[in-house]
C-alpha cells in the first residue's frame, strides 16, 4: 500500500484507463532518490490490467552507449521493425546494432520509436514505464521523449521516472515531494514498530518525509550508529544507512558487490568473471543477497535500489575501483562488448595512452553511424584527453565538437571546437563547428565573420568548400544589414569559380538578389541567371537547393519557389532528414503564403515550430513565428498574432536585429490595416522600410500595404519613393502578380479619372494562385466604385471579395467588405463555413492531406504522427464531414480557412 500517495495514484490511475480507451497519454514523476518515484511505477504496474508493458531503467555507467536504454525498452515490439518505413526501420536497426548502420537524422530514430510502438499497440493497449530516466544515453532519452510528445490515439500510456532536473518539455508533470507528517508517521509505524519515541523523532525529522529514508534509516539506528547531532543532507544519510549495511558483508563480498556497482549492467556472468581477479567466488553473492541488498537470478545482479550502487562505488577508495575496472574490460571479451570495454579502459587510464584514445575513437565512431551523437562526442572528447597535444589530439576534438554539433548540443560544440591547430583543414572544421553553433544561438555577427575567416581559408585547398561557406555567410548576413549583405556577395562572387560548375549558378543568382534588394541593381537577366540555376538542380545538395529556393522567392518567383521546395521536403522525409526541415518548411510556408494557401501555410509553420523548439534552434524559432504572426494577422486573431510577433521580436545579440523582425513588423502592420488602424498601419510599415531589414522579404512586399495606409491617411508623399522602389523591382522580377500590385497602387494615388482603368488592369493581372491579394485589389476597388456611387458595379467586386475572404478565412478583411456592401444597400445571407471549419486543427490537416490520395501511412510520414493516430482522427472527421469513405473528400469543399 502506498501511503500519502492518493493523488499521485489518480493521475496514473487515469492515464491507465485513457489507454484502455484506445487514448495515449505520457507523464513525467520527477523527485529526489527514495521519495517513490519507482513505488508509483510498481503501482502503474500492478495497475495495468488489460494492458501489456514493458520496461526499461536508465543505468548510469550506459550514458555513454547510444540507444542502450531504448534498446532495453523496445526489445519485445522488436519483431514489428519490418512493418514500418523504410527509413525508419533502417535507422531503428543501425541504432540497436541490428543491422549495419549508416549516419542519418538523430530524430529519425525517435519516430521509428513512435511508429514501432504503434504498431505494438495493434495487439492491444500498451504501458511503457521508464525508471530512472536521469541516467539514460542522450540518444535514448531523446527518441523517446520526441515518441512521447507525439503519442495521440495508440492506445499508448508511457511513465517516466527521474530526478529532477531531467528536461521532458511537453509531458505532463507529476513533481513528487515528501510525505505529509501523517503518512510518514503510518508508515515508519507500519515498518518500524519496535522504536523508541526518541528514536521514531529523530527519523521522522531527518527523513522529512522520504520513504526511503523512513524504511532505511531505522537500521542506521539499529547500528547504534549516530543519525543525528548536525543533520546530514537526506541523500547522504540514506546512503550512510546502506553503506552500513554493506560494511557488516564479508570483505569479498564486498568486493563482489564493487565489481556489480561498476559493471551496472547487471550482466552475472561478466560480474562473476571480472570478480576472479579479485579472489571471489560466486557463493560470496549469498550474504549480500541475504541481507536483502541485491537480487541474483540466472542473468542479471539487481540491486535493490540506485542508492545501493551508489553507496557501494562512491565509498570504495580509487585504487581499487581502478583495479575493477581493468577486470571487467578483461571479462568483456565478445565483439559486441568492445564499447563498454574501452570505456572500462577509459577510467583506468590517468595519462595519455594511444591504445585507449583509438580504442575510444572506435567507438565514438560506432556511435555516430547509429546516430548516437552525443555518445560519440563524449567517446571524442575523452579520447583526446588520452592523447598528448599534437594532429590527434587537435583531430579528436574537432570530431567531437563535430559530433556535438549533429547532437545539437549548441554549447557543447562551441566549447570543443575552440581548440588550436596549426592543420588548415582542421581549422576551417573548427570554425565551421563554431559558426553553426553562432548561428543556432542567433548570434549572427559571430557566426557572419566564422564563416567568413573560414571560407577564406579553404579557398586555397577546397573552392567548392570555400563557396558553401561563403553562401552561408551571405544567409547569415541577409539576418543583419545591407553592409554585412554587400561585403559578404562581394566575397561570395570573388571566388574563382569555374563558369559551368553548378555552384555558380546558384552563387549568380543569390548575389542578383542580394544586390537588387538593397538597391544595387546587377546587370544581367534574371531570367536566365534562374535558368541556369534550375537547370543545374541548384547546385545539388539540400542546403544549396534551399538557397535556390528562397533566392527565387525574393526574386518573385514564388510558383518556381513553391516546386522547388515541396521537392526538396520530400527528398528530406524519404530521408528521414527530420532535423533539416525547418528551414525547408519555412520556406515552403512562406510560399504557400503568398499563393494565398493559408491553411497549407499555417500546418508548415507549426511543424516547422514544434521541430525547431524541440532542436533548440532559436534562428528557426524566431523566422517560424514571424510567418505564423502573419498568418494570424490575415485571420484577425490579435492574441496570437502579437503572441508569435513577440517571440519572433525577442533579439538574442545585442546590437543585431531580431531574426523574426521583419515578419513581425509586416504582421502586425497587416493586423492593423485589416482592422482600419491607418495610422498604426503606416507607422510600423515606415519603420519596417527605414529599419535594418527593409531588404528582406516583407521589406518589398509589404509596400502595397504602405501605400495603402499612406492613401487612407492622405499622405500621398510618403507613397512616392516606395512605389518607385516596387515599380524597379516589377520591371527586374517581370512577374505579372507584381505587375498587379503596381497598377493597385498607382489606382489608390491616381485622380478619380483614372483609377477605374488602373483598377481594371490589376484586376486583370492578379494570377488566379493569389486570391487573397486579388480579393484587397477588388475591395478597394468596390470602395472607389461605392464612393463614386456606382453601386451595381461596387456589388459586384465587393461581393467577390467578401466571398473570397471568407473562403480564406480572413474574417477582418471579411467584415470590411461585408461592410461596404451593406453601405450599397446589399444585404450579404448568413452562409455557412467551409467543410473545414468543423474540425479540430490535427483533424483538418489528416483529412486535407486523405483528400489528395495519400494513405494513412502517408499522412504519418508527412506529418510525423503514427498511423494509428491518423487512422483515429479520420474516424472522428468523418462524421463531421458527412462522408462515410476517402473517396468522398474529393467532392467537399477543401478550400483554405482560417489557421
Amino acid at each position: 500500500m502506498l501511503r500519502g500517495r492518493d493523488a499521485e495514484i489518480s493521475v496514473i490511475d487515469r492515464l491507465l484507463a485513457d489507454c484502455r480507451a484506445g487514448r495515449s497519454g505520457s507523464l513525467l514523476i520527477t523527485g529526489e532518490p527514495g521519495i517513490g518515484k519507482t513505488a508509483l511505477l510498481e503501482h502503474a504496474a500492478s495497475a495495468a490490467d488489460g494492458l501489456r508493458i514493458v520496461r526499461s531503467t536508465g543505468i548510469e555507467s550506459e550514458a555513454h552507449l547510444p540507444f542502450a536504454g531504448l534498446h532495453l525498452l523496445l526489445r519485445p515490439a522488436l519483431d514489428g521493425t519490418d512493418a514500418l518505413p523504410s527509413p525508419q526501420a533502417r535507422a531503428l536497426r543501425g541504432a540497436f546494432g541490428l543491422s549495419p548502420a549508416e549516419p542519418g537524422d538523430r530524430m529519425l530514430v525517435g519516430l521509428a520509436v513512435l511508429s514501432l510502438l504503434a504498431e505494438f499497440a495493434d495487439g492491444g493497449p500498451v504501458l511503457c514505464l521508464v525508471d530512472d530516466a536521469q541516467w539514460l544515453d542522450r540518444a535514448s532519452a531523446e527518441a523517446l521523449l520526441f515518441a512521447a510528445r507525439r503519442l495521440d490515439a495508440e492506445g499508448i500510456a508511457l511513465v517516466i521516472a527521474a530526478r529532477p532536473g531531467f528536461a521532458a518539455p511537453g509531458l505532463a508533470q507529476l513533481p513528487l515531494t515528501g510525505l505529509d507528517a501523517p503518512a510518514a508517521a503510518e508508515l515508519l509505524a507500519e515498518h518500524a514498530a519496535a522504536l523508541s519515541p526518541t528514536d521514531r523523532y529523530r527519523v521522522l525529522a531527518e527523513a522529512q518525509g522520504n520513504p526511503l529514508a523512513l524504511l532505511e534509516l531505522p537500521a542506521a539506528l539499529a547500528t547504534d550508529r549516530p543519525v543525528s547531532g548536525q543533520a546530514l543532507p537526506m541523500t547522504d544519510a540514506v546512503q550512510a544507512a546502506f553503506l552500513d549495511q554493506v560494511r557488516q558483508l564479508p570483505e569479498p563480498s564486498q568486493h563482489l558487490l564493487l565489481v556489480a556497482a561498476a559493471e551496472d549492467t547487471g550482466d552475472r556472468d561478466v560480474v562473476l568473471r571480472a570478480a576472479t581477479a579479485l579472489s571471489c567466488r560466486p557463493a560470496d553473492l549469498v550474504p549480500a543477497e541475504a541481507a536483502g541488498l541485491i537480487r541474483v537470478d540466472n542473468r542479471t545482479v539487481h540491486f535493490r535500489h540506485p542508492l545501493v550502487r551508489s553507496a557501494v562505488y562512491q565509498s570504495a577508495p580509487v585504487s581499487l575501483r581502478l583495479v575493477v575496472h581493468t577486470a571487467l574490460a578483461k571479462a568483456l571479451t565478445e565483439p559486441d562488448d568492445a564499447d563498454r570495454r574501452a570505456w572500462h579502459h577509459a577510467v583506468v587510464a590517468t595519462g595519455p595512452d594511444e591504445q585507449v584514445a583509438a580504442e575510444l575513437e572506435r567507438t565514438a565512431q560506432r556511435a555516430a553511424a547509429r546516430s548516437g551523437y552525443a555518445a560519440a562526442s563524449a567517446a571524442y572528447e575523452r579520447a583526446a584527453q588520452l592523447t598528448p597535444s599534437g594532429a590527434d589530439h587537435s583531430r579528436r576534438l574537432v570530431l567531437a565538437a563535430e559530433a556535438a554539433a549533429e547532437e545539437g548540443a549548441v554549447e557543447r560544440m562551441a566549447e570543443l571546437a575552440g581548440a588550436s591547430t596549426d592543420d588548415p583543414t582542421l581549422t576551417v572544421r573548427a570554425i565551421r563547428v563554431r559558426a553553426a553553433a553562432a548561428f543556432h544561438r542567433s548570434s549572427l555577427r559571430t557566426a557572419r565573420e566564422l564563416l567568413t575567416e573560414a571560407a577564406a581559408l579553404a579557398q586555397a585547398d577546397d573552392l567548392a568548400l570555400a563557396t558553401h561557406l561563403m553562401l552561408d555567410a551571405v544567409h547569415t548576413a541577409w539576418y543583419l544589414g545591407e553592409n554585412e549583405i554587400a561585403d559578404s556577395a562581394d566575397r561570395l562572387v570573388a571566388l574563382p569559380l569555374p563558369p559551368d560548375d553548378p555552384l555558380t549558378h546558384v552563387a549568380r543568382l543569390l548575389t542578383w538578389v542580394v544586390r537588387t534588394s538593397i538597391g544595387q541593381a546587377d546587370p544581367g537577366s534574371l531570367a536566365e541567371r534562374i535558368a541556369d540555376a534550375r537547370r543545374t538542380g541548384f547546385g545539388g545538395p539540400h542546403d544549396t537547393i534551399l538557397v535556390g529556393a528562397t533566392s527565387l522567392q525574393a526574386a518573385g518567383q514564388d510558383t518556381e519557389a513553391y516546386q522547388v521546395t515541396l521537392e526538396l521536403l520530400a527528398q528530406c522525409r524519404d530521408q528521414g532528414w527530420i532535423g533539416r526541415t525547418p528551414p525547408v518548411l519555412v520556406c515552403l510556408a512562406r510560399a504557400s503564403t503568398f499563393l494565398s494557401r493559408h491553411t497549407d501555410a499555417w500546418d508548415e509553420a507549426t511543424q516547422a515550430l514544434q521541430i525547431a523548439q524541440e532542436l533548440g534552434h532559436r534562428q528557426w524559432i524566431a523566422e517560424t513565428s514571424g510567418v505564423l504572426a502573419y498568418l494570424a494577422a490575415v485571420a484577425g486573431d490579435e492574441q496570437r498574432c502579437h503572441s508569435f510577433a513577440d517571440e519572433a521580436l525577442t533579439a538574442p545579440e545585442p546590437g543585431a536585429p531580431p531574426p523574426g523582425m521583419s515578419w513581425a513588423q509586416w504582421a502586425l502592420a497587416l493586423l492593423d490595416l485589416g482592422n482600419a488602424r491607418w495610422e498604426s498601419a503606416l507607422t510600423r510599415l515606415t519603420a519596417l522600410h527605414t529599419g535594418p531589414v527593409r531588404h528582406q522579404l516583407p521589406g518589398l512586399r509589404s509596400i502595397p500595404d504602405l501605400i495603402e495606409a499612406a492613401a487612407r491617411l492622405g499622405r500621398t508623399a510618403d507613397a512616392r519613393e516606395p512605389l518607385a522602389r516596387l515599380t524597379d523591382w516589377a520591371h527586374h522580377a517581370e512577374q505579372p502578380w507584381i505587375d498587379a500590385h503596381v497598377q493597385r497602387c498607382r489606382a489608390l494615388l491616381a485622380p478619380d479619372a483614372n483609377a477605374a482603368e488602373l483598377y481594371e488592369t490589376a484586376l486583370r493581372s492578379h494570377p488566379d494562385d493569389r486570391q487573397f491579394e486579388r480579393a484587397r485589389t477588388a475591395l478597394l476597388y468596390g470602395e472607389w466604385l461605392r464612393r463614386a456611387r456606382r453601386k451595381s458595379e461596387a456589388r459586384t467586386q465587393l461581393r467577390s471579395a467578401f466571398e473570397t475572404f471568407r473562403r480564406l478565412g480572413a474574417a477582418p478583411w471579411a467584415e470590411r467588405a461585408r461592410a461596404e456592401l451593406d453601405a450599397t444597400g446589399d444585404v450579404v445571407p448568413a452562409t455557412e463555413d467551409g467543410a473545414l471549419a468543423a474540425l479540430t486543427p490535427q483533424e483538418r490537416k489528416i483529412i486535407r492531406l486523405a483528400a489528395r490520395g495519400l494513405s494513412n501511412r502517408d499522412i504519418a510520414a508527412q506529418l510525423f504522427l503514427s498511423p494509428r493516430t491518423v487512422g483515429y482522427h479520420l474516424y472522428k472527421a468523418f462524421p463531421k464531414l458527412g462522408v462515410t469513405a476517402r473517396t468522398e473528400l474529393a467532392a467537399l469543399e477543401l478550400a483554405d480557412t482560417s489557421p
